[in-house]
């Protein structure tokens, strides 16, 4: 049976970069965010999203737009469950067929997962091994403000509504630390991947 890699880790930690570097071992990669952007294209869940907040979550085009969405949900826990109740049972039928579908293709040594939130969904136990990206705050701030023009009070805010670091670092396997050295990830992903004998 092909192994299912999960990646999990704080919030602008670099998860996107241990996925990368692990396709380059021969993994095909399975993005539950990729996900969640379909999630919101499919009728029913935006008839179940318009129910709840009104034609005011709606972009010009008639679409569920991501960002107002998330001014809601982010504010209050009530609505991010809400949201999550809608969303997440097609996110992990999804996560569910991708492996099936990477599992039937001859190419592919390993399935990697990378999905931020699995262990609050309980989607981790699609998995075989869990790997949890480690990155300095100030590192993860500086690339979040780059990236998204987020500030420490938004970080916090964000993080708060999922479960703290340290009870997911109980999860995993493995740490790997990516402090924007590319080549040291690149060395921790293969040694972990050659100890759990997923590649030689």
């Amino acid at each position: 049976m092909i192994p299912v890699i999960g990646i999990v880790g704080g919030i602008g930690s670099g998860k996107s970069v241990v996925a990368t570097a692990m396709q380059m071992l021969g993994g095909r990669l399975i993005s539950a965010d990729a996900f969640g952007h379909e999630a919101l294209s499919q009728p029913e869940i935006k008839e179940k999203l318009v129910a709840r907040w009104g034609n005011r979550i709606l972009d010009d085009q008639g679409s569920p737009d991501r960002k107002s969405i998330g001014r809601i949900v982010f504010a209050d826990a009530d609505e991010l469950r809400a949201l999550e109740s809608i969303v997440f049972p097609f996110i992990e039928q999804k996560i569910v067929q991708e492996i099936t579908n990477a599992r039937g293709t001859s190419n592919v040594e390993f399935i990697i997962l990378d999905a931020a939130i699995m262990i609050e969904t309980g989607w981790h136990e699609h998995c075989d091994k869990i790997v949890f990206v480690d990155a300095p705050r100030e590192m993860r701030l500086a690339r979040l403000k780059e990236t998204r023009g987020w500030d420490e009070k938004e970080l916090e805010r964000r993080e708060c509504m999922q479960m703290p670091l340290e009870m997911k670092k109980r999860h995993a396997h493995v740490i790997i630390v990516n402090d924007g050295d590319f080549e040291k990830v690149n060395r921790q992903v293969k040694d972990a991947l050659v100890s759990w004998k997923v590649i030689c």
